[in-house]
C-alpha cells in the first residue's frame, strides 16, 4: 500500500478536490447529515490518504492533528473509506497508519478522537477507550475516545 501524507499546502488541486468529494460522499450524502465539513482545520492538519493503484483515485483518508490543534492531545479525524472498498480491511490499515504517523511526526502517543458511537468497537480494536458520555454532533451520536 502506498500511503501519502501531506500538509495542506502540498496537496494538489486534484487531491484536495478528491478528498473533499470523498468526505462529502460519506459524511453528508451517505449519512444524510447536513453540516459544514470545510472547517478551516484542514490548514493545520496532515492529510493521510491511499489511492487505488488502478484508478489513481483516493479510497481512504484521515486528517491528523498535533496536540493543541484540535484537542489537547493529538487527534485523528474525518476517517473515511470509499463505500466500494469497505469490508476489505482498509479502515484498519488506515487507523494503524494514522497512529504510526502521529507517533512519528508529532512524537506523542496519546490520541483523542470524537468517534461516531456505532464505530466504538472498531476504534477499541485500535486501543481507544471511551472517556465520557455520549453526545450529539450534527444529529449523530458520538463519544470521545482516548488511546494512551
Amino acid at each position: 500500500m502506498n500511503w501519502i501524507l501531506k500538509n495542506f499546502d502540498s496537496l494538489t488541486r486534484e487531491e484536495l478536490y478528491e478528498i473533499l468529494r470523498l468526505r462529502s460522499e460519506i459524511f453528508v450524502v451517505e449519512q444524510n447529515c447536513v453540516f459544514q465539513d470545510i472547517d478551516k482545520k484542514d490548514f493545520c492538519a496532515l492529510h493521510l490518504f491511499l489511492k487505488d493503484e488502478k484508478t489513481n483515485k483516493i479510497i481512504a483518508y484521515a486528517r491528523l492533528f498535533q496536540p493543541g490543534d484540535y484537542y489537547l492531545q493529538a487527534s485523528i479525524g474525518r476517517v473515511a473509506v470509499k463505500l466500494a472498498y469497505r469490508r476489505e480491511g482498509f479502515g484498519h490499515h488506515l487507523m494503524a497508519k494514522a497512529i504510526e504517523e502521529i507517533e512519528k511526526n508529532f512524537h506523542t502517543k496519546p490520541i483523542k478522537i470524537g468517534a461516531q458511537l456505532y464505530l466504538k468497537d472498531f476504534y477499541e480494536l485500535h486501543g481507544f477507550q471511551q472517556i465520557d458520555e455520549e453526545y450529539i454532533e450534527d444529529g449523530i451520536p458520538h463519544i470521545h475516545m482516548l488511546r494512551k
